[in-house]
């Protein structure tokens, strides 16, 4: 605004520049999505690495397929992941903590933090050594995950001057909601009250309080307590049962997540042998869903090949006539198949080798190549090596690879020296019969990756002016994100002008748009595609006559 004026002198003003930097998104973020032996349910969580999995999610078990994805995503350069656990009948262990009280119904009942049964592992000693030893309310609890082999403690949390009087800063329920990853105190379902006697519990510091059921059913909570369990395999409803997307749970509970960029179902299988309904993979009902949300959400979908691909003929059958993935049309641009699957040892098996899905793996290197060379290079090729891969479970060669590339299946191969790689760079729409433009994974990725920068980038342009002032700021900030990408090496072209342009301008926004409030930026890019096929030409030279 004019600067107001006076007293005779001079007035600086300063002007804004108009620049607002539009920073590139991340695009490698992965989100998994499934079981685990412990967490917390329909809640994505934000990990940095698999020891953060390790200790909020319990690290590798049999029930959980999703927790050996995201080991080899991690083992194969990934960096950020998005972990939404779900379950299937799951149940918490509880605790019960005798008070000593002359009623026997007067006991603290506490709950494991989620479900599980590593809940059954749980044990609690109470101590009176307070700060204010004439509080009869106040105590100091600890709580302890025993581990059931050595039958030591594995995590230990200490709460000292707690209390079970309300009005105390210190009242139990509200410190262990706060603080506590083992326990919490259960609420009443009809009221939503904590359940909690007046009376603190026992003190029992030299004898440990293990997971057990009440000597008598309390008489507030609805049903005595019972031991903890995993519950059964996932299944669809699980991921996208009726009210699922409406409350934000299982596959939707990615609504609360600010960005993923790839995302991850493995198999529903167990790898528990005592889990004999486990045979099915993830259904092409969830991956049709999967993709259209992913298609929302500017993301892709990594694709395990099917259980009974054990040959290339079934594998190039089963695909061709469309019976898995299930996908077809417009969204299947945004997902990528790769066969076939892994073979691996399993540290819970004595090192045995088993098969697994390729997902994770292939994520890994999906955010490893976004590291090294951008978003805008193949994952694929000699540097795509497959780390922690011995050997695949079926092994492929050149013209049944072909048969495979031509339909859109990326295969995953074994190379002399080069080992275990990926060899394909297909989006599920890559056949070479459709003709795509979106035939490769990643112009895919690239487009979605300048989609959502742009998106989040020109936010501020909402309520502004609509007229050449802010098209002149828009054709700026644009161009200047898209030039920085042109000087990385994202775009063909050998000047900016072959390789990308920005228009926003009276002929893009017409009057009639400018009175309905509509402001268009029209940008368009040259993308890199990928070196699919070498050809060399080799001649052999005739002996020359000389002149």
């Amino acid at each position: 605004m004019p600067v107001t004026t006076s007293y005779p002198g001079v007035y600086i003003q300063e002007v804004p520049s108009g620049v607002r930097t539009i920073t590139g998104v991340a695009t490698s973020i992965t989100a998994f999505v499934g079981r685990a032996s412990r967490g917390p349910v329909n809640d994505p969580t934000t990990i940095n690495s698999y020891a953060d999995y390790e200790r909020i999610f319990g690290g590798l078990s049999l029930i959980s397929t999703m927790s050996y994805a995201v080991r080899d995503f991690y083992l194969n350069g990934g960096s950020q992941a998005i972990i939404v656990r779900l379950h299937n009948g799951a149940k918490k262990a509880k605790l019960s903590l005798p008070t000593g009280a002359p009623d026997p119904n007067d006991e603290l009942a506490l709950e494991a933090a989620n479900e599980g049964a590593w809940g059954d592992n749980l044990s609690a000693t109470v101590n009176y050594d307070t700060k204010d030893p004439s509080d009869q309310k106040l105590f100091n609890l600890t709580v302890s995950e025993i581990d059931p082999v050595t039958q030591q403690p594995v995590n230990s949390e200490r709460f000292l001057n707690v209390s079970v009087d309300s009005s105390n800063p210190r009242y139990l329920p509200k410190v262990l909601e706060q603080n506590s990853s083992l326990v919490r105190v259960p609420n009443d379902p009809v009221s939503g009250s904590f359940i909690i006697p007046n009376v603190r519990p026992a003190d029992s510091n030299l004898v440990s309080t293990p997971l057990s059921p009440p000597s008598s059913p309390p008489t507030s909570p609805p049903a005595a307590p019972t031991p903890g369990s995993d519950g059964n395999r996932l299944t669809d409803d699980d991921f996208v049962g009726t009210g699922k997307e409406a409350a934000k749970q299982g596959l939707f509970a990615l609504e609360k997540a600010d960005l993923f960029n790839l995302l991850c179902i493995p198999p529903y299988t167990s790898l528990d042998s005592a889990d004999t309904t486990s045979t099915s993979d993830v259904s092409a009902s969830l991956i049709g869903q999967a993709v259209n949300y992913c298609k929302g959400r500017r993301a892709m979908l990594i694709i395990d090949p099917a259980s009974n691909w054990t040959s290339k003929d079934t594998a190039k059958k089963e695909f061709s006539d469309g019976s898995y993935p299930g996908i077809s049309g417009p969204i299947s641009n945004y997902a990528a198949l790769y066969f076939p699957r892994l073979k691996q040892p399993n540290p819970l098996r004595d090192n045995q080798v088993e098969e697994f899905a390729p997902c994770g793996t292939v994520a890994g290197i999906f955010a490893r190549t976004d590291g090294q060379r951008g978003v805008w290079e193949a994952p694929a090729g000699l540097e795509a090596s497959l780390v922690g891969v011995p050997q695949l479970s079926v092994p492929l060669t050149d013209d049944e690879n072909g048969e495979l590339n031509q339909l859109g299946v990326n295969c995953l191969r074994a190379f002399p020296v080069a080992g275990r790689v990926v060899w394909g760079a297909r989006t599920v729409e890559g056949a070479d019969r459709l003709a795509s433009e979106w035939k490769y994974v990643p112009v895919r990725r690239t487009a979605l990756f300048i989609e959502e920068s742009l998106y989040r980038g020109t936010q501020w342009v909402v309520f502004e002016p609509n007229d050449e002032p802010l098209w002149a700021q828009i054709r700026l900030n644009v161009g200047a994100f898209m030039q920085n990408l042109f000087r990385q090496g994202a775009f063909q072209g050998g000047t900016p002008r072959d390789a990308y342009f920005v228009k926003c301008d009276k002929e893009t926004t017409t009057q009639y748009d400018i009175d309905r409030g509509i402001v268009n930026i029209l940008v368009g890019f040259a993308p890199l595609k990928p070196a699919e096929f070498v050809i060399i030409q080799i001649q052999q030279l005739a002996g020359q006559t000389q002149a």
